[in-house]
């Protein structure tokens, strides 16, 4: 634990954030809306470190033809303030394709291109943020018996940064989840590695892949492998009789309006439960009913053309893989007899989704202070802001993995633009030193070691 000592602490930013995924980005536009338009007092200092080399979000799944399943409206800004310079629509401007889009009457984009918006607006706050830079610690900082601030390390190679906050901002994303027992290999792919992965099968001829999952990317998969490998079967692994389809309905979104974060923070955990039951097949293990059509007629015209590239092996799971002989043999359990079956494939891609990072695992001695509840999840005030022992002052957000707390849009892009907004609200209101007076601490701060870089 560091303790403050007059000339020896670094510049101190009034927020850090760990990861520049579409939350930070989406957290870096609201700061710097805020500090266009208010005085140099208030202006918000801050700073973000994201361990890739550039944005990217979820490049291995920008399949050609595969859509977004929220409205462009649900943008980085709009439902914050949609007269925003970042909106989805001043991108379309900006790349000459606005008319274009109109006329096509569609509220979802192709991913690509909300990728490609996503990049634009990341590029238009790059000077906040430091690609290629790992977050490998954060110190607690120590004044007058509280923790005050905390220092935050990052890697680039072999250089090593630090920096100073007043608060922390951490959207670190999600990680891939594989079944027990199962590992990734050359032969055995998450589907978040898809894209990246199936270029190295050029110039071979596979003939069977298997496809686990069922849920929107695992549909997307199935189609998208039957069309790039017009031999190869494709053999679709799901415990269900059929995909299911995602309900979105009008009334059911309203599960993702930015009203819903205030009653299911403040229903009592039963009703948050009935809550998750009712609604989770808006997002979880659900495909859109045009590509369960889409496959189901491929499917059909494949039989009655006696020439089957699709198969669907329902009510059975995955139990196990193994590599040999230039293939893979997955074991396959039918549910409803247990009989097991092996079948051979060229690769198994494992569309089984993803879990939270866990939040406090960067925060190292700070995450001591931080509550949890008798489940040992993290506590969260409504503000997003981790609930804290009263010595650390420090403000520690999170975007993500607050699901239990602030429902379903924990982690999903429906309530970004207004999440973000309420954190910076909440960094605001809590108190930030004015501009004059980090003037005056400049006179005694100092980099905190010779040779170690800006972090830019």
């Amino acid at each position: 634990m560091s303790q403050v000592l007059p000339g020896d602490a670094p510049l101190i930013h009034d927020l850090i954030g760990i990861g520049f995924g579409p939350s930070n980005v989406a957290m870096a536009l609201a700061l710097s809306e805020h500090n266009a338009r208010v005085g140099r007092q208030e202006t918000v200092t801050a700073h973000f470190f994201e361990r890739q080399p550039n944005f990217g979000w979820h490049r291995g799944m920008l399949i050609d033809d595969a859509t977004m399943q929220v409205s462009f409206l649900k943008d980085l800004v709009t439902l914050r303030n949609p007269s925003s310079e970042y909106t989805f629509l001043r991108y379309l401007q900006s790349k000459g394709r606005l008319v274009d889009f109109v006329n096509h009457k569609n509220l979802f984009p192709l991913r690509v291109e909300f990728h490609d918006y996503l990049e634009w607006a990341a590029a238009k706050v790059d000077d906040m943020v430091s690609y290629g830079h790992e977050v490998i610690s954060v110190e607690p900082v120590v004044r007058d018996g509280v923790v005050e601030y905390v220092d935050v390390t990052a890697r680039s190679g072999a250089e090593t940064v630090v920096h100073r906050a007043r608060n922390l901002v951490i959207g670190t994303g999600l990680r891939p989840v594989v079944p027990e027992g199962v590992e990734r290999t050359e032969r055995v792919w998450h589907n978040s590695d898809l894209l990246a992965k199936v270029d190295g099968l050029e110039g071979t001829d596979p003939t069977r892949f298997i496809v686990v999952g069922a849920g929107q990317s695992a549909a997307e998969n199935v189609a998208y492998l039957h069309r790039r490998f017009p031999k190869a079967e494709i053999c679709a692994v799901f415990s269900r009789y059929g995909y299911s389809p995602a309900d979105d309905s009008s009334f059911a979104n309203r599960i993702f309006d930015p009203q819903a974060v205030d009653e299911y923070f403040t229903a009592p955990d039963d009703i948050k439960r009935q809550l998750m039951d009712y609604h989770g097949n808006t997002n979880y293990s659900v495909v859109d009913i045009d590509l369960i059509d889409d496959l189901y007629r491929q499917a059909y015209q494949e039989k009655v053309l006696g020439n089957e590239r699709l198969r669907f092996i329902n009510v059975s799971r995955l139990t196990g893989v193994k590599e040999g002989d230039g293939k893979v043999r997955a074991t396959i359990k039918s549910l409803v007899t247990g009989e097991e079956s092996d079948l051979d494939a060229d690769v198994v891609v494992l569309a089984t989704g993803y879990s939270p990072a866990e939040p406090l695992g960067v925060l190292g001695e700070v995450g001591n202070h931080c509550h949890r509840d008798e489940r040992g999840r993290v506590r969260v005030e409504r503000d997003y802001r981790l609930t804290t022992d009263p010595e650390l002052r420090c403000g520690i957000y999170l975007q993500g993995g607050t699901e239990h707390t602030h429902g379903i849009t924990s982690s999903l892009l429906s309530n970004t633009a207004i999440r973000v907004g309420e954190i910076l609200d909440s960094i605001v209101g809590r108190g930030l030193k004015s501009a004059l007076d980090d003037e005056s601490a400049l006179d005694e701060t100092r980099p905190v070691a010779d040779g170690v870089g800006s972090g830019r």
